[in-house]
């Protein structure tokens, strides 16, 4: 169930209005003009023209009401760990899950995480529970949602090691329901869950293990992560690394590392990571990432894909249309977060 792609482009001001005034039941969980520089690890970025957090099943129902029928894009947020919002802001509505979506259930060796449940809380659970297969997860800064649709991971391990199944859930048709994780075309990076499909929790399966040793090995990634990643405000990795090489690698070998545009620069520390300044821009960060990549292709050859998810930039999900394109093209570009 990936549902068929929102159109690129700002929404109609008369059509959010609209969509705001369907929301209107769900109270204070609604807002407008709200900023998303508080919802990404970048900790910058516009605001979204409309913010809902659906708590509940019903509060859902009430989103795809508001949301059926029209063009209105529409974003799901986790974390933001791996998102960059243009200083322009969202033309759309955003979603981010609130509490009744963060709870988590072990039974014998299945976990049944809820889409908001932050992937080190998940990972320090099941660690305390005796099982193993999710102790990376330690260092994500993310959310099992935003996880199961890009198939986060790290140290070895990625989220289709352990997927069994999900419950996604249809923003636009109010469609509800069970997939198996072998349905979702899990990929390096990527999945095939659409932008108007929400995973409302994941099925997990681990295996029983020494508590102790579950608990050293996450200990281990903490110390590991806090030697070689840059803490401040970034989005982890971000370029993807191409086949047989490591992005970090091919920037630091093309002279990049420290490379600054405004207020972002790529990190001393890891040469896949950016860093932004406290109130700084996102477009720089984008502005740095264009850098990085035009300077990666000329010095070697490899074209970069990013990681990190564009939005509100010209082209890209909620954004003005580029330069020469058509408005509402059907494209997205790189993986939510």
């Amino acid at each position: 169930m990936t549902g068929e792609p929102a159109p690129l482009g700002a929404a109609p001001p008369d059509a959010l209005t609209a969509v705001a005034e369907a929301l209107a039941p769900l109270g204070d969980r609604v807002g407008r003009d709200v900023s998303l520089a508080a919802h990404t690890t970048y900790r910058v970025g516009g605001p979204a023209a409309v913010l809902v957090s659906p708590v509940d099943s019903g509060d859902l129902a009430v989103v795809a009401r508001a949301l059926g029928g029209t063009q209105v894009p529409v974003l799901v947020v986790g974390k933001g760990s791996n998102l960059l919002v243009a200083d322009g802001g969202f033309a759309g509505v955003v979603v981010v899950l609130g509490a009744g979506f963060d709870t988590v259930t072990v039974t014998g060796t299945e976990v049944v995480a809820g889409a908001a449940a932050a992937l080190p809380v998940v990972a320090r659970q099941t660690a305390a529970a005796g099982l193993t297969g999710f102790e990376w997860a330690v260092g994500v800064p993310g959310t099992i949602g935003g996880a199961v649709r890009m198939n986060a991971g790290g140290h070895g391990s990625d989220m289709a090691a352990n997927l069994v199944g999900v419950r996604l859930f249809d923003l636009r048709t109010g469609e509800d329901d069970e997939v198996p994780a072998h349905e979702l075309s899990l990929g390096y990076r990527s999945s095939s869950v659409g932008p108007d499909t929400l995973v409302c929790a994941a099925r997990l399966r681990l295996a029983a293990a020494d508590r102790a040793g579950c608990e050293d090995t996450i200990a281990e990634i903490v110390r590991w992560r806090r030697t070689h990643q840059p803490g401040g405000a970034n989005a982890g990795s971000v370029f993807t690394n191409p086949p047989g090489d490591s992005a970090g690698r091919l920037i630091d070998a093309s002279g990049a590392k420290g490379l600054r545009v405004g207020t972002a620069a790529v990190s001393d520390k890891h040469a896949n990571f950016i860093q932004v300044d406290p109130g700084g821009s996102a477009n720089d960060v984008a502005a740095v990432m264009a850098a990085v990549a035009d300077r990666v292709a000329s010095y070697t050859g490899v074209t970069l894909v990013p990681e990190t998810r564009l939005v509100g930039f010209p082209g890209t999900l909620g954004g003005p249309p580029a330069p020469g394109a058509a408005a509402g093209v059907d494209s997205h570009p790189g993986a939510p977060g």
